[in-house]
């Protein structure tokens, strides 16, 4: 894949210089001709190397670079040893506190005083990129005014991406507010919209640069919906008809799903509110990912116990089928939008807004028993739900997105850091992963990086 847009500079011949031109200006400008003449004729792989320099920043750590490094120690966040209280789980972790108010201390892993021994250890690592990857330094401020500036983030993603979206609400603090208020009503659906807004009373507020259109109150900078398999359901029986109608869910009119609970939406929903205008949005990035609700339980119509983990590769097939028509939708989507809307904002072109698929990831299943990152990737041992096949999704959900069709879907294989930290769980599961760890931390960090440094259009 290629990360940046070489520069483009058109070659206009020199006609004329002024008489009092020395020799040496000559023969310099007629050096610079020659460069330029075989920098636009001559095939890559003789093209002389032209290093100007600039002010832009160039990327230099591309996803699977990031994803190689390790996981090594970092002085904890505080001098104590025992936690002896949830609410004390902020100073154990580091955190000042979070915007979002939704099932905070099952975010925090602090819902269960038998795994306290956990802390500060838990938060006592950081993710290092191999030296020759630059990142961005991780810096709130910088992503508060990013998102502002140049766009906010859109999640979508079952209740793996909830806990991205709260652990940003966490990073972002004091800076964001975040709604729906689950302390006045705890009972909202899984569906509702989570969304973080700028903080009226930040200090950053009176230094941004706010886009035309934008509210502070009514302008999100991250929204978080819950959409399990990226389509709705009727849409996925319909597709898996159409692609397989000798099948004999096509041919015996036999459901492709049992009557497990998901949460889903069409694309063409979320993809337009993720181009809606200012003030109602101002999203210049989309991180989708799925793969969780993609199991043999609830696609019950390709289960099959005759086959190896009851025909669990029937739903990795079809998975790759439907990531394929969603890749195509959705970039056919992007593409009419950018089209009807004004093509300069304040004078300056506006950057195609970009999604990024962050690869999803599987669980451990004896977490709770680990105090410190793997060094090296282990697989299940007992092949709980669909885990040891997440590396088969993400495959598939990759190779469709190497296709060309795709130019504004791009796939983020980042999830080696989750799979080195069994130690980095929720307290009630081994699938979640806890605010504070790095890990979920990590993820907005690269994506920030990403998608403000490593993708064409956004380099500046």
């Amino acid at each position: 894949m290629a990360f940046f847009k070489q520069d483009s500079v058109a070659y206009r011949p020199l006609l004329s210089v002024p008489r009092s031109a020395s020799a040496k200006l000559l023969a310099v400008l007629a050096v610079v001709s020659v460069l330029f003449i075989s920098h636009s004729f001559l095939p890559s792989n003789l093209k002389p190397s032209l290093s100007f320099a600039s002010t832009r920043t160039r990327g230099t750590c591309p996803p699977t670079s990031w994803a190689a490094g390790k996981w090594v120690p970092k002085p904890p966040p505080t001098r104590r040893t025992n936690l002896t209280q949830s609410s004390d789980v902020y100073e154990f972790l580091g955190i000042e506190a979070c915007a979002s108010s939704r099932e905070v201390y099952w975010h925090l892993a602090a819902d269960n005083d038998r795994l306290w021994d956990r802390f500060p250890g838990v938060s006592s690592w950081r993710w290092e990129p191999p030296a020759d990857c630059h990142i961005r330094e991780l810096d709130s401020t910088r992503i508060v005014r990013d998102l502002v500036e140049q766009g906010g983030w859109l999640l979508i993603g079952d209740s793996v991406t909830e806990n991205h979206f709260f652990s940003l609400s966490c990073l972002l603090y004091p800076h964001v507010r975040a709604t729906p208020d689950y302390r006045e009503n705890p009972y909202f659906d899984r569906a509702w919209p989570q969304n973080l807004y700028l903080d009226p009373s930040s200090p950053l507020a009176k230094t941004l640069s706010f886009p035309p259109g934008f509210d502070v109150e009514t302008t999100p900078l991250v929204t978080f919906r819950r959409i399990d398999l990226l389509f709705e359901q009727p849409a996925l029986e319909a597709l898996y008809r159409s692609l397989h109608p000798e099948s004999p869910i096509a041919a015996g009119n036999r459901s492709l799903f049992s009557d497990e609970a998901a949460w889903n939406l069409q694309p063409a929903e979320y993809v337009k509110l993720f181009t809606a205008p200012a003030p109602r949005g101002n999203y210049a990035t989309m991180v989708v990912s799925t793969g969780g609700h993609w199991t043999t339980t609830l696609f019950a119509g390709l289960r099959d116990p005759a086959l190896p983990k009851d025909g669990i590769q029937n739903v990795v097939q079809f998975f790759g089928e439907a990531m394929e028509a969603w890749a195509r939708e959705v970039q056919a989507l992007l593409d009419e939008a950018e089209g009807a809307e004004a093509p300069l904002v304040r004078g300056r072109k506006r950057a195609p807004r970009q999604v990024v698929v962050r690869a999803y990831l599987p669980g451990h299943e004896d977490c709770h028993d680990h105090r410190e990152p793997y060094t090296e990737v282990q697989p299940g041992k007992w092949g709980w739900y669909n885990w040891n096949q997440i590396k088969d999704f993400n495959r598939q959900f990759e190779a469709v997105l190497e296709s060309r069709k795709y130019p504004d879907i791009h796939f983020l294989p980042i999830d080696r850091p989750a799979l080195l930290r069994p130690d980095a769980h929720a307290a009630g599961d081994c699938l979640h992963i806890m605010t504070g760890a790095g890990v979920l931390e990590g993820w907005s960090h690269y994506i920030w990086h990403y998608v403000t440094v490593e993708l064409p259009g956004r380099v500046r």
